[in-house]
């Protein structure tokens, strides 16, 4: 039964890909016969959309196949390293359309999830969804107290019945197709299909686990507890489980409504800038930012438009980057907007992105080719994310091999790029950030990171200090030991030396009498015994000590 479940599976995704036409996408003379035969065998699936573009019909195979190719179509427009403008804008408008389960359905996966009935935690509980994605849905509930007593409202994520073994069985059939994209499109190689699966595979599987996203969370809203700029709500731990989230409600605006945020007052320009910063601050300051910051799960707050505050929830995908990561980040975004080609090429290889073996030279050739045509627009107009896109292209064609927690800041970028500029087209994106980034780079490299340095070191020292003379100790006492066995070596390769060199002496002085007996001329040739007598007394002796 579970055998003819995923070879109807299987069908079914092929016979939607070919009704929407997704094998025009493969030129034919690429089909191997036995392709165009199966192709053929099944002549009643005709695409029945030829006037749409391709991108469009592509986009609108994902939509029915459902919520995981959906979610993958979302992923790839983030990509536009691999896609035209065209696929990745189309893809970009997939939405998770997706029919919610019951509520009662789902207050019985919370039960189970908790252990006993959700009377003993909340009160009205709403079985009408608040929310429905692909993987989750979202019910309201009111928290019993809190600790000072206040019922506090809740919302509360569960994840959809049987949506895993979905979820796996989808893989399985990508990871097939990628293996067919790969082979038949004449730029497989640089789409790279398997690694965007192995990719995807990782991201939405992490998402089933709803106790990762909450410790995410957790984090976030750690790193800005305070903060005029970010709010993260409130999680409440011990209620999480894997299959189980609930989190303090909140009230705002959602960021993509333009018309609600201007007709509530909002400082857009602040609000833009104030996107900007948070990216950023995540970025270099907590070296942890969210990275799925699209505009459904960015809310602005209502109170204070003048000075308007984001919150983010659904933390389910998050970034990390090392310290070497974001100095040459930084160093790179420096260099470039200097246009210090030269410094981006060394930074790349200094950085281990691209082999050590590579042509400086030419790799600043390479970057300055690509790169030098954006500034033929204002600063202002200058795209963060298609800075990166492009120096990731470029550094492609020198073997870099692909950087995941790069390819989440790319992603990223973009979307904060793509809404501040919808909030505020004026947005100069680069006169916000640089500051930022040159500040960043003086506290890394300056007295003041030296300062830091020590500071962070000085309990490692203090505890190894009181340790110092004993170790001293023993290392003096290890190397009174070790003295004597040197000083035995080294006669040993003195006298081997010698040895070698007095036998280099009687060999060079046989060959030169060698030479003497065969070419020289002698007054008698009776005396030519005198000469080989020589060469063979100096041989043995070169012999007797080369053997030695």
């Amino acid at each position: 039964m579970k055998v003819f479940g995923q070879f109807f599976r299987l069908y079914f995704i092929g016979a939607t890909m070919l009704r929407f036409g997704i094998d025009k996408l493969i030129p034919q003379q690429r089909w191997p016969w036995y392709l165009k035969l199966c192709r053929a065998t099944l002549f009643w699936l005709r695409n029945q959309h030829p006037d749409a573009s391709d991108a469009k019909r592509l986009r609108m195979a994902m939509e029915a196949l459902g919520p995981v190719f959906i979610k993958l179509g979302q992923m790839l427009s983030t990509r536009r390293d691999l896609l035209d403008d065209d696929y990745a804008k189309e893809l970009a408008l997939l939405q998770d359309q997706v029919a919610p389960f019951p509520g009662e359905q789902a207050q019985q996966l919370m039960e189970q999830a908790l252990g006993g009935p959700l009377s003993n935690w909340f009160d009205d509980f709403d079985t009408a969804p608040l929310a429905t994605a692909s993987i989750a849905q979202v019910h309201t509930a009111t928290l019993k107290s809190d600790e000072q007593g206040q019922p506090q409202k809740v919302v509360l994520k569960v994840i959809r019945p049987d949506i895993e073994k979905q979820i796996l069985a989808d893989l399985h059939w990508m990871e097939t197709l990628a293996g067919l994209v790969a082979l038949l499109l004449p730029d497989g190689k640089r789409l790279r299909p398997k690694e965007v699966i192995r990719e995807y595979r990782k991201t939405i599987l992490d998402e089933l686990d709803l106790s990762r996203e909450a410790a995410n969370a957790i984090q976030l809203r750690r790193n800005f507890e305070g903060s005029d700029a970010l709010y993260v709500p409130r999680v409440y731990s011990e209620l999480c489980r894997t299959q189980l989230l609930v989190m303090e409600r909140i009230y705002g605006i959602p960021v993509g409504d333009i018309e609600a945020l201007e007709a509530n007052g909002t400082n857009m320009k602040r609000l833009a800038e104030r996107g900007v910063e948070v990216f950023f601050t995540q970025v270099f300051r907590d070296s942890f930012f969210h990275a799925d910051m699209h505009p459904g799960n960015i809310f602005v707050a209502k109170e204070h438009p003048e000075d308007p505050l984001w919150i983010g929830i659904d933390c389910g995908i998050v970034g990390t980057l090392n310290r070497e990561d974001k100095r040459y980040l930084a160093e790179n975004f420096l260099a470039f907007f200097n246009r210090d080609y030269r410094k981006v090429a060394e930074l790349h290889v200094d950085s281990g992105w691209v082999p050590l073996e590579t042509d400086v030279d030419e790799f600043e050739v390479a970057i300055r080719t690509v790169c030098e045509p954006i500034f033929n627009k204002p600063l202002s107009e200058i795209s963060f994310g298609h800075v990166l896109i492009n120096l990731f292209n470029t550094a492609r064609r020198f073997n870099m091999e692909v950087q995941p927690q790069l390819v989440l800041l790319q992603k990223t970028l973009l979307y904060i790029e793509g809404l501040g500029r919808q909030l505020y087209p004026q947005l100069d994106l680069w006169q916000t950030a640089k500051p930022f980034l040159e500040n960043w780079m003086q506290e890394q490299l300056g007295v003041k990171a030296l300062k830091r340095q020590l500071l962070e070191n000085l309990p490692y020292w203090g505890e190894k200090l009181p340790q110092l003379p004993d170790l001293l100790f023993n290392n003096l006492q290890h190397a009174q030991q070790i003295i004597p066995t040197l000083e035995r070596l080294s006669a040993q390769y003195h006298h081997q030396a010698n040895r070698r060199q007095r036998g280099y002496f009687w060999l060079g002085t046989s060959a030169i009498a060698l030479l003497a007996t065969l070419a020289l001329p002698w007054p008698a040739e009776q005396w030519q015994w005198l000469g080989w007598s020589v060469v063979i007394g100096c041989w043995i002796p070169a012999w007797w000590f080369s053997r030695r």
